[in-house]
């Protein structure tokens, strides 16, 4: 086998993200909700994202931090302390995807794309009342990447989780009928219930 070799401190940054998602697949997207101090509710797409402990029941996602500026999702979490993660599905995946753009402040992600916010039972940032299954949380740590940071590691204590019934067992998910989106690359996603097979 013929390897070509990196070295990441060398690279462009724009050419070490594009090697690094590329082969970390699929990876899944925190469908992040927010709410700022005026109530105006943010809603943005994040594929660092994942589960990292069940005990306690924790989850994380990154926020780039362009020019050293928190985005919007970043700037509330940090204001409030908690978010909520909603499960992106094949049929919200286009709302997913324009809810990654560059919105002002003071525009809600949920208005620019006709999605319906729902308050968290225990928390005040919104999850989207279409998702199949959506996650409420409260920040635990924040940890800075970088110096000066570049980015941003947000921790979240998984609170509650609301899961429609009709994909349910139990506990147990059935990923045919949730139909969990992944990113790939780019504007190409991949669904869970792609190609599913067992190992032997």
């Amino acid at each position: 086998m013929v390897r070509t070799t990196f070295d990441l401190g060398n690279m462009a940054a724009v050419d070490r993200y594009k090697l690094l998602t590329g082969l970390i697949i699929p990876r899944p997207i925190g469908w992040v909700g927010t709410v700022d101090a005026a109530g105006i509710h943010n809603l943005a797409p994040y594929s660092y994202f994942n589960a990292v402990a069940a005990t306690p029941p924790t989850v994380i996602f990154s926020s780039g931090r362009p020019q050293g500026t928190a985005k919007n999702s970043l700037a509330n979490v940090i204001a409030t302390g908690e978010f909520t993660l909603s499960i992106v599905d094949e049929d919200l995946v286009n709302a997913m995807h324009h809810t990654a753009e560059p919105y002002p402040a003071e525009v809600s992600e949920f208005d620019a794309t006709g999605l319906t916010p729902e308050v968290g039972n225990l928390v005040a940032a919104p999850f989207v009342a279409e998702a199949k299954a959506a996650v409420e949380c409260r920040v635990s740590r924040i940890i800075d990447l970088g110096e000066p940071a570049t980015a941003s590691v947000v921790f979240g204590d998984v609170l509650l989780v609301h899961v429609a019934e009709d994909i349910l067992n139990g506990t147990r998910i059935d990923h045919g009928r949730l139909r969990a989106v992944g990113r790939i690359a780019g504007t190409t996603y991949v669904t869970t219930a792609d190609s599913l097979f067992e190992a032997d």
